[in-house]
């Protein structure tokens, strides 16, 4: 069996890698190479060093869309997770009608981006009407409508991931817990979180990179008003190749400036999360 697969591995994994290949190691490699160069198409590329990176850092929407995604991302992380396992909690306590509950909770998730953003503006704008403001009043109350925004989006497939990792920490364990005198917050503290350390790792790396990376929801929430101030990361990026003329390198690197960002990023929380669940 074992030399079976070996055989007829190169015709099964070939495909994926030719594709794989295609769509995104050379488009990758092309991009890094035209961050350095000034361009309409990539058949008019004129390399020019550095200057794309020191100009994109001397364009104060670039800043200010790295800090308001920076801490949309923090308060984003920490609501949903929070609060995603608060609900765990409670839905492994085997109340009635938690399957329900459960999909209830998981529906938001399937929803596509651009159409939840939409249906988000029209209720938030509504609530906000009746106080003469919109969410593009100001930059605070984009910000907060994107954080509402996406913790009901994702709570609940985090939630799910939770109650998986609940449900596996053994019986036995948290009855001698008890035994010996534990009371329910020691319980949660010293048994329950880092038996989930797995489950939190999960989820920790998805809210993080998903916050990082929000686009759609930004799009059709406020779409960076006012003048842009509500704006992420990835729609400055967006915006500045497609709307910008002669912007177009300048676009391309910081979209090599927020790759490499995500990337650091995950990997450090991988990381952190990872050796605290070793110590664990």
């Amino acid at each position: 069996m074992e030399k079976s697969i070996k055989k007829y591995f190169p015709i099964f994994a070939l495909p994926t890698m030719v594709a794989f290949t295609l769509g995104f190691i050379v488009p990758f490699i092309m991009g890094i190479y035209l961050s350095f160069c000034e361009f309409t198409t990539i058949t008019d590329a004129k390399f020019v060093g550095l200057k794309n990176y020191i100009r994109i850092f001397s364009d104060s929407t670039f800043t200010h869309a790295l800090w308001f995604t920076a801490l949309f991302t923090v308060v984003s992380v920490l609501a949903i997770n929070v609060l995603a396992f608060a609900i765990a909690m409670l839905l492994t306590k085997g109340i009635r009608g938690t399957n329900a509950f459960r999909t209830v909770f998981f529906m938001p998730n399937l929803i596509g981006g651009i159409v939840l953003g939409y249906i988000w503006q029209i209720l938030l704008n509504g609530i906000l009407e009746h106080f003469g403001k919109t969410l593009t009043y100001s930059a605070s109350y984009g910000f907060w409508g994107l954080v509402i925004l996406m913790c009901w989006q994702q709570i609940g497939y985090m939630m799910i991931i939770y109650i998986s990792g609940i449900q596996n920490i053994p019986g036995e364990l948290i009855e001698a817990a008890k035994i010996d005198g534990a009371t329910a917050p020691q319980v949660l503290r010293y048994v329950t979180i880092p038996m989930v350390m797995p489950s939190i790792t999960i989820c920790t790396f998805l809210t993080l990179t998903n916050s990082f990376k929000l686009f759609d929801q930004n799009l059709a929430l406020t779409a960076g008003e006012p003048s842009n101030n509500s704006q992420m990361l990835a729609l400055n990026i967006f915006e500045t190749f497609y709307s910008r003329t002669g912007w177009e390198g300048a676009g391309q690197a910081k979209a090599v400036i927020f790759f490499i960002i995500v990337a650091v990023i995950a990997v450090a929380q991988n990381r952190i999360t990872r050796s605290k669940e070793v110590q664990q």
